[in-house]
């Protein structure tokens, strides 16, 4: 009964909206910006964003850093659309996304967070849950640019080695790392 609850919380939940028409969008080839945006959370009276802007060229990495309670978790939820902001707007090649798909939007992104999810699966079924179609070719290149490989070839069963729950059998540093190979052979824009 507990678990048939939680089962039906979650087919409770409402879906999230999606304009009618929403366009679809391509590859981030030129630029994502942040233009003005402020955001507060609900019930809360004072914006955690206030007026920020951004623009990141294709192509570049940025670190957002800043102590506890800043906004960077924020800001980074705002781009996948998990929140919308009170004003302003965040463009992806000139595209404002709140006209954009939730599904042409989040397949640009990939994320890592802190708590990796990892499955009761094999390391190479946990890295291809990126990409579905990733041929093995593709996931050990994944796995060595998120320096997985190193500490999964020399195990007994190799790629074909299971997570188990929890990711038993391997540091919170080792699945981080596998959950970063996920995200690389996903290959987003």
């Amino acid at each position: 009964n507990a678990a048939a609850d939680r089962v039906f919380q979650l087919l409770d939940t409402p879906v999230e909206p999606e304009k009618t028409n929403a366009v679809t969008l391509g590859p981030v080839k030129k630029q994502i910006e942040f233009k003005n945006i402020v955001f507060t959370y609900p019930g809360y009276s004072e914006p955690v964003l206030r007026d920020f802007s951004l623009t990141v060229s294709a192509g570049h990495n940025v670190a957002i850093v800043g102590p506890n309670g800043s906004g960077k978790t924020t800001l980074v939820n705002l781009l996948p659309k998990f929140y919308e902001p009170d004003s302003g707007a965040i463009l992806m090649d000139g595209v404002d996304i709140k006209d954009c798909s939730l599904k042409s939007l989040r397949e640009q992104i990939a994320m890592v967070t802190q708590n990796v999810v990892t499955f009761n699966d094999t390391v190479a079924a946990n890295i291809r849950y990126g990409n579905l179609d990733a041929t093995m070719d593709e996931i050990i290149a994944a796995a060595k640019r998120a320096y997985v490989h190193e500490f999964i070839e020399p195990l007994a069963d190799g790629y074909n080695t299971v997570i188990g729950e929890h990711g038993s059998g391997f540091s919170g540093g080792q699945l981080q790392r596998i959950a970063i190979a996920r995200a690389i052979v996903k290959n987003p824009s």
